[in-house]
């Protein structure tokens, strides 16, 4: 019989082989690998209806008829119907305007400050009030370019208008004082040829002949003494 040779034994041994992954390890190992693009998919999502939601609460949200600017009004001035129009737009609660169902009440009106077209209108921007009381008279003056100051002039602004005669002693003779006091209740826009512009004033009655009088013939400067608080 022949014998069969075994290989002689080394000193290394050799290590078994790994186990291949059980079918739950390899779905645990995938779901840790899908979790961070799951999470950013998530955020992404979220992200989306956010804005989703803010664009259609501004453009459907709650949307109401107001009155709006349709020109510019003078501070001062008579607001006609036709210096309005409608708006709708989505208004803040803390935000304070006129419905258009006051449309009519507003047209009469006077403007406490310069309205600007485009602009929406609030309540305190007009009023029902008489521009002068019943112990003043309402005086429009004239002035050119260097006889008022170049700083913008508001209503409510206090003045001073002096007269600027060429024969002082004239005025000294009729007991004209040489400035009276005024408040501004409404400045014109600048005519584009001359920069000149109209200034209604409210004085004393018993001053305003005579600022009309001087007024009419040019001789007139306004000086701003303060504004009113």
């Amino acid at each position: 019989m022949s014998r069969t040779e075994v290989p002689p034994q080394t000193g290394r041994v050799q290590a078994p082989l790994a186990a291949p992954p059980t079918a739950g390890a390899q779905a645990r190992w995938q779901a840790r690998r899908r979790r961070p693009g799951m999470l950013a998919l998530a955020v992404a999502c979220i992200a989306a209806c956010a804005v989703g939601n803010w664009w259609y609460w501004t453009e459907n949200g709650q949307r109401q008829p107001i009155i709006g600017v349709a020109h510019e009004v003078p501070a001062g001035s008579v607001i006609k119907d036709s210096d309005l129009r409608e708006a709708s737009v989505a208004v803040d609660p803390s935000m304070k305007v006129i419905g258009i169902q006051q449309r009519d009440q507003v047209a009469g009106m006077r403007a406490v400050a310069t309205l600007q077209a485009g602009s929406l209108l609030h309540p305190k921007e007009v009023t029902r009030k008489a521009l002068v009381t019943a112990d003043e008279q309402l005086v429009g003056i004239a002035l050119e370019p260097g006889q008022l100051p170049d700083s913008a002039l508001r209503p409510g602004d206090q003045v001073q208008a002096v007269f600027t005669s060429d024969d002082p002693g004239a005025e000294a003779a009729e007991g004209m004082p040489p400035s009276i006091q005024a408040r501004v209740v409404r400045v014109g826009a600048a005519r584009e040829s001359t920069g000149e512009r109209v200034v209604d004033v409210a004085v004393p009655k018993a001053q305003g002949p005579q600022l009309a009088a001087q007024a009419a013939a040019g001789d007139v400067a306004l000086t701003v003494s303060g504004a009113s608080s």
